[in-house]
């Protein structure tokens, strides 16, 4: 089994959210409260408005954030240009796998790993609604299609369907909710029926918890803490605090926000109902081909001809400060040859890791608050792809194996796509394409007894390889060896010297790091900031809060000029007026010093 074709020399990331944990969630009509009303999309904007003085703007990376920052601005009339040490799309971008076609096909379609939509996105799909693609009335966003369905393996036992959704309930209530949730965990083996009753009620407590209780509680708890894993069965630690947390936000449930993934088990139950209307599109979506012919590459066609420059292999080193602003920013390219750029605004928007070196000694006399940048934590998420010369035949959907070491995700992409994959990739012998990602890089696994970080190359595909096979193969024969066409792992993997080095660590939300988490608008009055590190409302790392992030940047330097336009849409995520009485309540007895009334 070989790799496809010879490793391009490049990174990328992509962001994570699995939504399994909605898998037959079940819930119904809402009225939502004031000020969070949906995306709703614009008319696309075909002429450039010609830059004002004064309104000259620098962004350094383009990825997600940077590419929505340029898109707010420049559609408002700003001069901005982009500077990308790499790649354009950043984390969110495909790439070809070089030297893996023939007979006028294109190379086979690679990634960090696949892209997908869940219904509680709004920023992302709103800005999809505005990039031009020909054919289709709403841009890139017809590109989006949905997905109905996961498959859950559990090792030991047949694969199952989990629906994404459920139709027939047209009213919202506590106890719609607390059935779409036992509905939602009702497929795990071996799960005490008490121990179910529980994880439920603290969901339910989760739903009815005051805002100063979530940022005042929630927030210093782990995930693992706050469901009270300790005594619990092995089935209860294993799935639904283990495997549920890595599977659904490829987090860590010891080190992990309780607050942060109870925010997205909350919006992506919301979204499975399908009758949000700020969740517009279904429960799940995923696009239709790769992700930079479907989305990127439109994307930055679309910003070229609105005036955005892009300026392509350099990279921000320095922001150098005067009288408590920026007063121009040093870049270095691949040689370390350096320069200067000096604009009215900056934005950085890279991801955390390569922000923190920028933020030094002398920034941080300028804004004191940038100094939690350092106490933000990374961790590894890396795709790979296996190329199959047979259809495995796993249903369409995506796909987790609960409780594998790696904690395995995937995603069988070529009977999803718009264009026949063995006609237009590879060398006409490539039917299928299965899109795998590893989001536990620390636990031995099954082969080797050693965790993936330190694995060879060749160990991690026999590795994720042989997870798959245990975790979806029982009963069936979906996943074959000699089927394996050869196999593609995220470019931004290296090793040297017996130590494997990953170009693109991915945030981990750890207890408290709301504290430390920067605004996308600095004390620095020229500064702003984008990213997945950013605060945003859905408060996870995903190209969707990437894309607030750099909204928010964007509206940052609109109130810095004193732009009387209209500003970019940012969205909050829904919040349930049912439970309003009950916040009401606890935010009470949070101030009191006293416990949740769901809490003994």
């Amino acid at each position: 089994m070989k790799e496809a074709g010879s490793g391009a020399a490049s990174f990328n990331r992509r962001d994570v959210l699995r939504a399994t944990i909605v898998g037959g969630a079940a819930a119904a009509a809402v009225t939502v409260l004031p000020g969070t009303a949906g995306a709703h999309p614009r008319p696309l904007r075909q002429t450039p408005i010609l830059p004002k003085p004064g309104r000259s703007v620098a962004i350094f990376g383009g990825g997600m954030a940077g590419l929505s920052a340029a898109h707010e601005l420049s559609e408002r009339g700003y001069a901005v240009t982009v500077y990308e040490p790499a790649f354009l799309g950043g984390k969110a971008r495909s790439m070809d796998v070089p030297n893996t076609a023939a007979g006028g096909r294109k190379n086979l379609p690679g990634e960090h790993g696949f892209r997908f939509f869940p219904g509680c996105y709004q920023h992302v799909p709103d800005t999809m609604s505005r990039i031009p693609f020909p054919g289709n009335p709403h841009g890139v966003l017809t590109n989006l299609r949905p997905v109905e369905s996961s498959v859950i393996g559990i090792k030991g036992s047949p694969a199952v369907a989990a629906p994404f959704g459920v139709s027939g309930i047209s009213q919202l209530t506590p106890e719609t909710i607390e059935k779409a949730i036992i509905t939602a965990v009702g497929f795990i083996p071996q799960l005490p029926p008490l121990e179910m009753a529980f994880f439920v009620k603290m969901m339910m407590m989760w739903f009815t918890s005051s805002e100063e209780r979530r940022f005042g509680q929630w927030e210093y708890l782990t995930w693992e803490k706050a469901l009270e894993a300790e005594g619990k069965s092995q089935a209860y630690r294993d799935y639904l605090v283990n495997a549920l947390t890595r599977i659904t936000v490829a987090a860590k449930p010891h080190v992990s926000s309780a607050r942060t993934i109870a925010t997205i088990g909350e919006a992506l139950v919301l979204a499975a109902t399908g009758i949000v209307p700020e969740y517009k599109g279904g429960a799940d979506r995923i696009l239709n081909r790769p992700t930079n012919e479907a989305w990127i590459d439109p994307w930055v066609a679309y910003l070229r001809a609105r005036g955005v420059q892009f300026i392509m292999g350099q990279r921000a080193v320095k922001l150098n400060v005067a009288d408590g602003r920026i007063s121009n920013v040093t870049m270095a390219d691949a040689s370390g040859a350096r320069s200067t750029v000096h604009a009215d605004y900056y934005v950085t928007s890279m991801p955390v890791d390569k922000a923190q070196p920028l933020i030094t000694d002398e920034v941080m006399n300028a804004d004191p608050h940038l100094a939690g940048i350092h106490k933000l934590y990374a961790d590894w998420m890396v795709g790979i792809q296996y190329y199959l010369t047979r259809q495995s035949g796993l249903p369409e959907g995506h796909i987790a194996c609960m409780g594998s070491p790696w904690a395995i995700t995937g995603l069988r992409q070529a009977p999803m796509w718009a264009n026949k994959f063995q006609d237009t990739y590879g060398d006409g012998t490539v039917v299928e394409c299965l899109s795998i990602d590893v989001s536990d890089w620390d636990t031995p696994g099954i082969l080797f007894g050693k965790p993936a970080k330190q694995c060879t190359k060749e160990e991690v595909h026999q590795e994720v390889w042989a997870q798959a096979k245990m975790w979806l193969n029982t009963g069936r024969s979906w996943l074959r060896d000699e089927d394996i066409h050869s196999w593609h792992l995220d470019p931004g993997l290296t090793w040297s010297g017996g130590a494997t080095h990953n170009e693109t660590p991915l945030l981990v939300n750890t207890v408290g790091s709301w504290d430390w988490r920067p605004n996308a608008t600095t004390a620095i009055p020229n500064l702003f900031i984008g990213g997945d590190h950013v605060r945003t409302h859905i408060d996870l790392p995903t190209m969707e809060a990437a894309n607030e992030s750099g909204r928010a940047a964007a509206n940052g330097i609109m109130n810095a000029a004193g732009d009387p336009g209209p500003r970019a849409g940012i969205f909050p995520l829904v919040q349930l007026p049912i439970f309003d009485a009950a916040k009401k309540i606890d935010a009470d007895r949070f101030r009191a010093g006293q416990p949740h009334l769901m809490d003994g």
